[in-house]
């Protein structure tokens, strides 16, 4: 008899007494013997009782788990058929127990004082399906980030399946002004549809998001899209040069090992925006990319609207902005939707381009999160110092363009 049995023999005296299935009787002992399962481990206890003279065979119908695990083939078969839906490179069974087994195991487990030894219904049922499911899925298991997750209800046989979203990186260049950089919702009827926008529910037709959002969609065949931006631009911005990291996010995939080359294909046909360097990655990198906060480079297209300078006035004026601190109270064009603060944003340098008596060009290096139109236009004294006050006249930015995003992925 094994000194584990021997030691657990009244215990597992009582535990048998009430008809427990091998199963169930094992897995009050978990914690004991090695490289055990917990079949055996009830086997070995109840041969045990029966070498001290207690025959204590199971009950017809265990009083605990209801005989689950001689539905553990079937179930795995429904698991393997749901998850054989999914591309993925491994997987990860759960169950839900009945609470009345649950509530019964947890009684037992109370009273004969198991805490320490004994393993749930639940955890012996998710390994053993899993392990029945292995050979008709043929994938890993991942415990910590399962891509497919199948949770099998042992009451009825139905299985519901947790997808882990598929997340797309890559660069964008917007080439029109007139999209917005993700889909959004019509201020009127908050998306039902109506008048306002021909029932599409939309402010807009199109946006970045959607362009390159929807093929993918398609070719991973998920349920929805989302975009995760490294900030974003004005609608009436372009953004140029390396273009701006994004990461699409695509919600229950059943496709995961998309052919990228074919989705920047096939999203660069619209001529609205352009898509590259696309990657697959975890998850992990969406907070990256919200949380970044890099420099921009911009170049304005600036207009006199008091009376035009000279060229030497504004060279003057560009030259005293070199790592300049600038104070923004929220600009009044976004006071409806941005709370009213004032922001310490800096300013590296501005140049000065193509001076003409209607205006000129600037080409600026700022932080993260300046306004730029307000820095030119003082929004009315709302940002200090500015670039009208340095060059004494009023200019306001007619055309504004992203040409650089200080950022480079950690390989």
């Amino acid at each position: 008899m094994e000194t584990w049995v021997s030691e657990k023999l009244e215990k597992g005296k009582e535990l048998a007494g009430l008809g427990l299935c091998d199963h169930c009787l094992g897995r009050m002992f978990a914690k004991c013997g090695e490289q055990l399962t917990d079949e055996q481990r009830g086997r070995m206890m109840r041969e045990g009782l029966k070498e001290s003279g207690i025959d204590c065979e199971p009950e017809e119908i265990c009083p605990l788990c209801e005989d689950l695990f001689s539905m553990v083939p079937r179930f795995a078969e429904t698991v393997a058929e749901k998850v054989n839906e999914y591309e993925s490179d491994n997987f990860l069974v759960g169950c839900r127990i009945d609470p009345q087994q649950t509530k019964y195991e947890k009684d037992l487990v109370e009273k004969y004082g198991l805490q320490d030894t004994f393993e749930p219904l639940k955890t012996e049922m998710n390994r053993e399906i899993g392990k029945a499911a292995m050979p008709m899925i043929c994938r890993q298991v991942n415990f910590k980030e399962p891509q497919v997750v199948a949770c099998i209800d042992t009451r009825f046989a139905d299985v519901t399946m947790d997808i882990s979203s598929l997340y797309i990186a890559g660069r964008y260049n917007k080439f029109c002004r007139e999209i917005p950089q993700t889909k959004w919702p019509c201020r009127i009827c908050r998306g039902k549809g109506c008048p306002r926008c021909h029932g599409t529910g939309k402010m807009y037709q199109m946006s970045v998001q959607e362009i390159i959002g929807d093929v993918a969609l398609e070719m991973a065949q998920g349920k929805e899209h989302f975009f995760h931006g490294m900030g974003r631009e004005d609608i009436d911005a372009r953004m140029l040069g390396q273009g701006r990291p994004f990461i699409i996010e695509i919600s229950d995939p059943k496709i995961r090992n998309l052919d990228l080359d074919e989705l920047e294909r096939r999203a660069n046909e619209c001529p609205l925006a352009a898509f590259h360097d696309l990657k697959i990655v975890p998850k992990k990198l969406v907070a990256e990319y919200k949380g970044s906060d890099p420099d921009k480079m911009y170049r304005a297209k600036v207009i006199f609207e008091g009376e035009p300078v000279s060229k030497e006035a504004l060279e003057a004026a560009a030259a005293t902005f070199v790592n300049v601190n600038l104070m923004q109270r929220t600009p009044q064009r976004v006071e409806h939707r941005r709370a009213d603060l004032v922001r310490d944003r800096m300013i590296y340098w501005t140049k000065v381009e193509n001076v003409t008596e209607e205006g000129f060009d600037l080409i600026l290096k700022t932080q993260s999160g300046t306004y730029v139109k307000e820095f030119v236009s003082s929004d009315e004294g709302r940002t200090t110092p500015s670039f009208t006050a340095a060059a004494g006249t009023q200019c306001r930015v007619d055309l504004l363009d992203v040409m650089d995003i200080d950022f480079e992925l950690e390989e």
